[in-house]
């Protein structure tokens, strides 16, 4: 039996899994990806991908964010989310969506340096796992994970070869399941879930044809179809995703979780998507079938001792919101320096017991804020005289009395565009993507009171430096060359960093004395005028909520661990005892 050692074994090769092999890699970790299938995502799946998953990107490298932007759609043609009787017929109305509505685009802008876009998960896997592969990541495809034994100093895997039949075992100091949403991992780990599997049935329809005469004047990613009595989706609602521009689509419909799958061949598909389109002529290209199930689960907790879960593994949910590769990235960035900091001996092993207490709340919020979106669409269907139980041709009545004048036409009117509007929680929910807060042993936070939101906390990205959140995003600005540089960009990259500013100079010795003691190399940004990064526009000064000689330190996932508003005292000891409560050293 084949025998092989490495220090992480990642189980997928997904989003989760192949950002925390590209990150681990990039860290300097030893590392192994293995994937059961031949390669990788054979369908566009994920898609929507936001400011904090591209944040994640430029950490890895500037050419794996320009890379991102290169194969996505960009923001401005994510557009509006449309709702239609079909593509060819009457439009019901529109909002727009994914920070394209003026207001919110300037929320986007002022909140990061990176631009959410339109990335299916058929170009973002292969970047990911190229960047891990091209840095170190010894990757296995077409072995599958068999089971997994844990002792005091490690984890013993056995894999199963797909091509030969023949079994291997991995031995890894850490073992990551990033498997999927029906994690053998996780089952095998013995961990909690909360929720339920297979609340609905759907079935994906992936096809080729040029519909450009019909979205090209109204760019969207989701094109929502109402048709009373169509065999779509049961109510009469069915989902047409644009994939690419505007050749490449994905018709979303629901079927009775209670009765069998459907079969779909070539002549149901064009079927379908004619009924849609609302062309009857319509020719197109079938690239494929799939069905799947709208699951409400997630971990309550995602470690045991040496075994970590990740992405669908840990939040199995509909893809509404468009929140399941983004955190499945984020998970991948929470872990993998936790991961290097333990083995390469600057962080005691208790350090790796804040990943679930960060995550595992995450995954709570998203798994109910996607099937929150669900039933989100009710008032939509009320308003249109479309709700469950209503006789098609009553629901194509209610549905033209739109049309109508006198009162109670003026009021379903009304009716239509609030219900529309309302989407935009799960359409334009910037702070649902920005706003995570961490709270855990690797945060100090000194007894800082947490602020509160101002805004809705689901809309509405709030920046603070309280400990646990992540850094604001602002300009600054190179002293001698002029080069502008986010602060994201002046921290991360896989070790800690402290900000301050002109009095806090004790800080940036303190780092060279302590930072040695831990094994960790410190980066120090002393920001002022004349020093090397200079705050030109007052935007940081308004953002740090410190004073000069302050002191920020943030994680190497760009989240805050610590912060003083003044220096006092001796800064090496409180640097010394931070870096303990946080290393668990």
């Amino acid at each position: 039996m084949a025998r092989i050692e490495t220090d992480v074994l990642i189980i997928g090769t997904g989003p989760a899994g192949s950002a925390t092999a590209a990150l681990l890699s990039s860290y300097g970790v030893e590392n192994m990806a293995i994937n059961r299938y031949r390669w990788l995502a054979n369908t566009p799946r994920a898609h929507i991908t936001n400011q904090r998953t591209m944040e994640v990107l430029r950490d890895l490298g500037r050419e794996v964010e320009d890379e991102a932007y290169m194969h996505a759609t960009q923001q401005e043609l994510m557009g509006e989310n449309i709702f239609c009787e079909s593509l060819a017929g009457e439009e019901i109305g529109r909002m727009k969506s994914w920070g394209n509505h003026p207001l919110s685009k300037a929320e986007h802008v002022l909140s990061s340096p990176t631009f959410m876009n339109d990335l299916p998960q058929t170009y973002m896997e292969p970047l990911l796992f190229k960047t891990a592969c091209s840095r170190g990541t010894q990757a296995r495809m077409s072995t599958e994970y068999v089971s997994h034994e844990q002792d005091a100093d490690g984890v013993t895997t056995t894999c199963r070869d797909r091509l030969t039949g023949e079994t291997l075992t991995i031995r890894s100091k850490y073992l990551v399941g990033a498997d999927g949403g029906n994690s053998a991992v996780a089952e095998h780990a013995g961990l909690p879930f909360e929720g339920k599997m297979g609340v609905g049935g759907s079935m994906n329809i992936l096809f080729r044809a040029d519909l450009s005469r019909f979205v090209a004047h109204r760019p969207s990613v989701l094109y929502w179809v109402m048709q009373p009595g169509a065999d779509v989706g049961g109510i009469g609602m069915g989902l047409v995703r644009m994939v690419r521009p505007w050749d490449e689509w994905l018709i979303v419909w629901g079927y009775d979780i209670t009765q069998p799958a459907p079969e779909v061949d070539a002549a149901m598909a064009t079927q379908v998507a004619r009924q849609l389109v609302g062309d009857p002529e319509l020719e197109i290209e079938l690239l494929g079938a799939s069905v799947w199930t709208v699951n409400d689960m997630y971990a309550t907790h995602m470690q045991n001792g040496r075994v970590f879960i990740m992405g669908d593994a840990a939040h199995r949910h509909p893809p509404s919101n468009g929140l399941g590769s983004n955190t499945s990235i984020q998970d991948g960035f929470n872990l993998a320096w936790k991961l290097a900091a333990v083995l390469k001996g600057q962080a005691g092993p208790g350090l790796l017991d804040s990943y679930s207490e960060e995550r595992a709340p995450v995954a709570k919020q998203i798994v109910t804020r996607a099937n929150q979106s669900i039933g989100e669409f009710g008032p939509i269907f009320q308003a249109l005289g479309m709700a469950e139980g209503v006789k098609p041709e009553v629901m194509q009545k209610n549905l033209e009395a739109r049309c109508d004048t006198g009162p109670e036409a003026e009021k379903q009117r009304e009716a239509i565009r609030e219900a529309i509007a309302f989407k935009k929680y799960e359409f334009d929910a910037h702070g649902v993507e920005m706003n995570q807060r961490y709270r855990s042993c690797a945060v100090a936070t000194d007894g800082q009171i947490e602020p509160a939101f101002e805004l809705d906390a689901d809309l509405h990205y709030q920046p603070t430096t309280w400990p646990g959140a992540r850094i604001p995003h602002v300009w600054l600005f190179d002293h001698l060359t002029g080069e502008k540089h986010s602060t994201l960009d002046l921290c991360g990259k896989g070790r800690f960093t402290i900000f301050t500013g002109i009095g806090g100079e004790g800080w940036e010795a303190a780092a060279a004395e302590v930072g040695p003691e831990f094994g960790l190399d410190i980066g120090v940004h002393l920001i002022g005028p004349r020093r090397k990064i200079v705050d030109h526009t007052g935007d940081w000064a308004r953002a740090r909520e410190i004073g000069d000689s302050g002191c920020l330190l943030v994680r190497p996932d760009q989240h805050v661990a610590w912060r003083a508003e003044t220096v006092s005292g001796d800064p090496g000891a409180e640097l010394r005892r931070v870096l303990r409560t946080v290393l668990n050293r």
